[in-house]
């Protein structure tokens, strides 16, 4: 039996952490995966996916995720039921993740006001199938460096000498 889902899109709202009697860490939240083809009136539709995530994992998603940030999840669909308090069985299908990527660098949507800006139409054409390609804002970095606000440039673009790394630095 195979049950396996990866997703990537973007949270509807800000992570929600929870803490369990026994200390474990639980975060839920939402992400909107768009529909790879277009409807009736040439809009695309997304769905609405709930996503739950446990105990490391969980506190690092709710650190660093927020309404609108890009993440990729990797997981399993799992079913559960329970009684409201009403009497009602209420049933319930969610993806629990084995693991939650941050897709964007941390802070980049608040640094171009929360829109996605493509570098070239090659960007435009990736982020409509679903990629990801970085913008490319240097007026905005250069006017942001002013204000004292971090730069998001590339620190190894236009520089030819090899990068430097001991073994020792790399996580593997």
């Amino acid at each position: 039996m195979i049950n396996r889902v990866v997703l990537v899109g973007r949270l509807t709202k800000n992570p929600e952490l929870r803490y369990t009697p026994n200390g474990v860490a639980v975060t839920s939240f939402t992400i909107a995966v768009n529909r790879p083809f277009s409807n009736q009136q040439g809009e695309r539709d997304a769905d609405f996916i709930p996503v739950v995530v446990w105990r490391r994992q969980a506190e690092n998603a709710a650190n660093f995720l927020q309404k609108g940030s890009l993440a990729g999840v990797d997981g399993r669909i799992q079913t559960r039921n329970y009684e409201n308090n009403e009497g009602r069985r209420v049933y319930v299908t969610e993806v629990v993740a084995d693991s939650v990527q941050f897709l964007e660098p941390k802070g980049s949507r608040n640094a171009n006001g929360g829109n996605y800006a493509p570098s070239s139409p090659s960007a435009s054409a990736n982020q409509q199938r679903g990629g990801f390609a970085p913008s490319n804002n240097n007026a905005m970095n250069g006017a942001s460096q002013d204000q004292g606000a971090p730069s998001f440039d590339d620190p190894f673009a236009g520089d030819s000498k090899p990068i430097d790394i001991s073994d020792d630095d790399l996580p593997f």
